[in-house]
C-alpha cells in the first residue's frame, strides 16, 4: 500500500516554514554576535581613557544592561501596533539611521576625562557614542522572536529557542574575542568587521520582516491558542525581576574581582559574561543538558564554595582565582535563569517578559557597577549578592518540621560564639584567628547541608549564608589590622601588621608599598624612613635611580608614574626635581595621611602630584628634559596595557634628555610583561636591559623585582650595562609589538605560565 503523495500545498508550506526558520534564527544569531562584540571593542577603545581600570568595564556593563532594557521596552511597545506594517518600517528606519553613525568612535569632544564624576562621564561617553546602534540591537531579540509568533511557523507559540539561538551567539562572539580577534586584529580592524556585519544583518532583518508581511493575518490567528490566558501576577512579574537582578549584580561582582588581580582586559570581563550567557542557553533549550533539580542541589554547594575561596584570600593562583570563581558563578546563575525558564510565561506576554527581565539585570546593574563603589568602602556587593542568591531558590517544604523550628535560636547563638572573639583577645581569639578557614568554611558548609539534608526553607539558608559572611569580615583574611580606602580605580587596603610593625599598602592581593614604623624591639622608627618593598635601593628600581644619578654626576630629574605610598620620594635626593603622575585623587590621601604612611610628610612635604592619566597629562610635559622615567603605575597585578605599548614609550622617549632612561617596573604573577617593554623599546630605537632578581628578604617586606631599562644608548645606563645582573635584551621576532590598536593579555598569561614550568 502506497503512502499518499504530500500536495503542492503542503510541500509549499513545508518549505515556507524552513525559509522563515533558517531567516530568523540567522538574524537573531547575527544580532546576538554583534550586540556582545562590541561591549568588549568598544571598551578597550575607550579603556586607555581612564588609567586602563577594572571599573571602565563595571560601568560599560551598566550602560549596556540599562540600554538593554530601552530595547526591550522599544519592542514591547511597537508590537502593541495592530498594524504589521509599522513595526517592521520603523525598525528598519532605526537600523538604517544607526549604520550611517558607523564605524564605531569616540564622539569628538570627549577625549579626556573630568578629574571626578568618571562612572557618569563613562555613561555619557556611551550614550553620545554608541548608543543609537547598540538600541537598535538590543531591541532586536524580542522583537524578532514576536514577529516570528505571527509568521505562523508551527513552533510559533513556544519561540524561547529563539532565546537559546540568541545567546550561542552571543556565547561565541565572546569566546572568539580574546581568543581570536583580540591577538589577529587591529582595533580598526575589528571595527570595519563589525561594521560589515552590521549591513548583512539589516539585511537579514528585512527579509525577515518580508517573511512576515507576507504571512496570512488569519494565520496568526489560529496560532495564538493562548489568547484567553490571564497576564501574569505583579508578584510573579516582582519575581523574575529578582531572578534576573541577582546574577546580573554577581557578573559584574565576580568580574571585578578577578580583573583586580590580572588584567583590565576583555580576556576576563568575557570569561564571566560568557558562562552568563551560556546559563541563558542551557536553560530555554526544550530539554535542558543539566536538569532544573540536579542545579537547585548544586547552589547551596557553589554558594559554599565561595565562601570558602573568599576566607582563603591571600594569594591565590591563577587557576583557582579565575576558575573557582566562576564554576560557582556559573551554578548560581543556572539556578536563577532556571527559575525564570521555569516560571516563562506564554508567547503572548513574551516581550513583557523580557522588559522584566532587562529591569532586573539593569538594577543589579546598577546596584553593582554604580551604587556599591559609593556606598560601601570595600567589596561588600559580593557577599550581599551571594547572600541574595539563597533567597532565588524556590519554596520547599522542609523534612524534620519539628526540629526546624530550634534551628533559628541555634543560629543566633552560633553566631555570638563565633564573632563575639573578634572583638576580644585571649586564647579563644588566637584559636579561632590560627584556624578562621576552617570555622567561615564550615558555616558555609552548613547552608549547603541544610539544603541538601533538611530541605530547609531559603531564608534559613539566606540566614546562615549572611552568618558565614559576617565572620568574614570579622575575621578577615590579611594578618593584622585593616582599614579600606574605596575610589573609582578600586579598594585600597591599608593593613597594620601585629604589634603596628608594618603599615601595608594593598590592591587586591598585591603589595604596593609598605612602610617599617617599629623596630623588632617595639620601640619607634624615628627620621626618613626607609625605602622597602619593591623600591629597595639594592633592587631593580634602586639600582637604576643610583645608575643614572652616578652616570650624570649630579642632581636628576625625574618623573615617576604612579605614586603608591609615596616610597619612591624617599628616593630622591637634595637638589633633584622629582614630579610624580597619578590618576587616582584617593591615593593621594591615603599616601599623606601620616597615620598610614610618612614618606610625603618626611621625604617631599610639598609635593603637588599631576592628577590625571599618564597617557594624557604627561604627554603636556616639555620634550627632552628627564633624566629618568619611572613607570609604576599597574593596580594590583592588573595592567593599564595603554601604558605598555609602543605609541606610550615613543612619548616617554619624547620627554627624555639626551641621556636619559625610561625604568618600567613589570613585576607580575599572572603576565609576562618584560618582552612587551623591550618590544615597544625596540619599535622606538631604544636598547633594553632586563634585571630579574629574588631578594631573599619578603620576611623584610623587600621584594623581588623584575625591572627593564630602555635607553638610546649604552653609555646612558652607566654601571648597569656592565652588571651581570642586567641582561641586554633583544625584541623577539615572532612576538608582535603592542600598540593602542593591537595588544594581546592571552599571550602574556601563556608566557608566564610557560616561564613558570621551565
Amino acid at each position: 500500500m502506497s503512502l499518499p503523495m504530500p500536495s503542492a500545498a503542503d510541500q509549499t508550506s513545508v518549505s515556507r516554514n524552513r525559509l522563515i526558520l533558517i531567516v530568523y534564527t540567522a538574524a537573531i544569531f547575527t544580532s546576538a554576535l554583534l550586540l556582545f562584540s562590541v561591549q568588549p571593542l568598544f571598551t578597550k577603545m575607550v579603556l586607555p581613557r581612564l588609567g586602563g581600570s577594572p571599573a571602565v568595564w563595571s560601568v560599560a556593563m551598566v550602560f549596556f544592561q540599562s540600554l538593554l532594557l530601552g530595547g526591550y521596552a522599544y519592542a514591547h511597545y511597537l508590537m502593541q501596533v495592530r498594524n504589521r506594517i509599522v513595526p517592521v518600517a520603523v525598525h528598519l528606519v532605526l537600523l538604517v539611521v544607526a549604520l550611517l553613525t558607523l564605524p564605531l568612535a569616540i564622539a569628538n569632544g570627549w577625549g579626556e576625562p573630568p578629574t571626578s564624576g568618571y562612572a557618569f562621564w563613562l555613561l555619557g561617553l556611551f550614550a553620545v557614542s554608541i548608543g543609537l546602534p547598540f538600541f537598535a540591537l538590543a531591541a532586536n531579540n524580542p522583537l524578532l522572536q514576536a514577529w516570528f509568533v505571527r509568521t505562523g511557523h508551527p513552533n510559533g507559540p513556544d519561540p524561547y529557542f529563539l532565546y537559546a539561538s540568541s545567546n550561542i551567539g552571543s556565547f561565541l562572539a565572546l569566546l572568539s574575542y580574546p581568543v581570536l580577534l583580540e591577538p589577529m586584529f587591529t582595533l580598526r580592524t575589528q571595527n570595519l568587521i563589525w561594521t560589515s556585519l552590521y549591513g548583512l544583518l539589516i539585511l537579514l532583518i528585512a527579509g525577515c520582516g518580508a517573511l512576515l508581511l507576507r504571512s496570512p493575518a488569519n494565520v496568526v490567528v489560529r496560532q495564538n491558542d493562548d489568547a484567553d490566558v490571564p497576564a501574569p501576577p505583579w508578584a510573579l512579574r516582582a519575581r523574575w525581576i529578582f531572578l534576573a537582578a541577582v546574577p546580573s549584580g554577581l557578573l559584574i561582582a565576580v568580574t571585578a574581582h578577578i580583573s583586580t588581580d590580572v588584567a583590565a582586559a576583555p580576556l576576563l570581563w568575557v570569561l564571566p559574561l560568557s558562562l552568563y550567557l551560556l546559563t541563558w542557553v542551557l536553560v530555554f533549550q526544550s530539554r535542558p543538558l543539566l536538569p532544573h533539580k540536579w542545579v537547585l542541589m548544586l547552589q547551596p554547594l557553589a554558594i559554599a564554595g565561595v565562601v570558602v575561596l573568599l576566607a582563603v584570600g591571600g594569594e591565590q593562583n591563577l587557576l583557582l582565582t579565575l576558575g573557582g570563581h566562576q564554576l560557582c558563578f556559573f551554578v548560581i546563575a543556572m539556578a536563577c535563569h532556571g527559575e525564570l525558564a521555569r516560571t516563562r510565561p506564554p508567547s503572548k506576554y513574551l516581550t513583557g517578559f523580557y522588559v522584566a527581565l532587562s529591569f532586573g539585570g539593569m538594577v543589579g546593574g546598577l546596584f553593582a557597577g554604580l551604587l556599591a563603589p559609593f556606598m560601601f568602602s570595600w567589596i561588600a556587593e559580593y557577599p550581599i549578592l551571594l547572600a541574595l542568591a539563597a533567597l532565588c531558590r524556590p519554596p520547599a517544604d522542609e523534612r524534620l518540621p519539628r526540629w526546624s523550628r530550634w534551628y533559628w535560636p541555634f543560629l543566633a547563638a552560633l553566631a555570638v560564639a563565633l564573632i563575639a572573639p573578634a572583638w576580644s583577645s585571649g586564647k579563644v581569639f588566637s584559636w579561632m584567628d590560627d584556624h578562621r578557614v576552617w570555622i567561615i568554611g564550615s558555616v558555609g558548609v552548613l547552608s549547603a547541608l541544610l539544603t541538601l539534608g533538611l530541605n530547609a526553607n531559603r531564608w534559613k539558608i539566606f540566614a546562615t549564608v549572611v552568618v558565614a559572611l559576617v565572620l568574614l569580615r570579622a575575621w578577615p583574611a590579611d594578618d593584622g589590622r585593616v582599614e579600606t580606602v574605596r575610589s573609582f580605580f578600586g579598594v585600597h587596603k591599608i593593613v597594620v601588621t601585629p604589634n603596628g610593625q608594618y603599615h601595608v599598602l594593598m590592591h587586591g592581593t598585591t603589595i604596593h608599598g609598605a612602610e617599617k614604623f617599629r623596630n623588632d624591639d617595639g620601640s619607634p622608627v624615628t627620621g626618613r624612613p626607609e625605602a622597602i618593598t619593591y623600591y629597595h635601593k639594592d633592587g631593580g628600581i634602586g639600582q637604576a635611580i643610583t645608575a643614572i644619578r652616578e652616570r650624570k654626576g649630579g642632581p636628576i630629574r625625574v618623573a615617576v608614574i604612579g605614586l603608591g605610598s609615596g616610597t619612591l620620594t624617599c628616593a630622591s635626593e637634595p637638589g633633584e626635581d622629582w614630579k610624580f603622575f597619578e590618576i587616582d585623587q584617593s591615593m593621594v590621601d591615603t599616601a599623606r595621611d601620616p597615620k598610614y604612611f610618612t614618606f610625603i610628610q618626611n621625604c617631599e612635604p610639598d609635593l603637588k602630584p599631576v592628577i590625571g592619566d599618564a597617557r594624557l597629562t604627561f604627554a603636556k610635559e616639555p620634550d627632552g628634559i628627564y633624566d629618568l622615567i619611572i613607570v609604576d603605575a599597574y593596580s594590583s597585578d592588573a595592567i593599564p596595557i595603554h601604558l605598555a605599548t609602543e605609541e606610550a614609550m615613543e612619548i616617554y622617549k619624547q620627554k627624555l634628555a639626551p641621556q636619559g632612561a625610561v625604568v618600567m617596573h613589570v613585576s607580575n604573577r599572572h603576565l609576562e610583561l618584560a618582552s612587551v617593554v623591550v618590544g615597544i623599546a625596540d619599535a622606538n630605537d631604544l636598547k633594553s636591559w632586563v634585571y630579574s632578581e629574588d631578594s631573599g628578604r619578603d620576611n623584610e617586606y623587600i621584594f623581588s623585582t623584575s625591572v627593564v631599562v630602555s635607553a638610546r644608548e649604552e653609555a646612558d645606563v652607566g654601571a648597569l650595562a656592565s652588571s651581570d645582573k642586567w641582561a641586554l635584551t633583544e625584541a623577539e621576532d615572532n612576538q608582535r609589538v603592542w600598540t593602542d590598536d593591537y595588544s594581546n593579555v592571552l599571550g602574556a598569561v601563556w608566557r608566564r605560565l610557560r616561564d613558570g614550568e621551565q
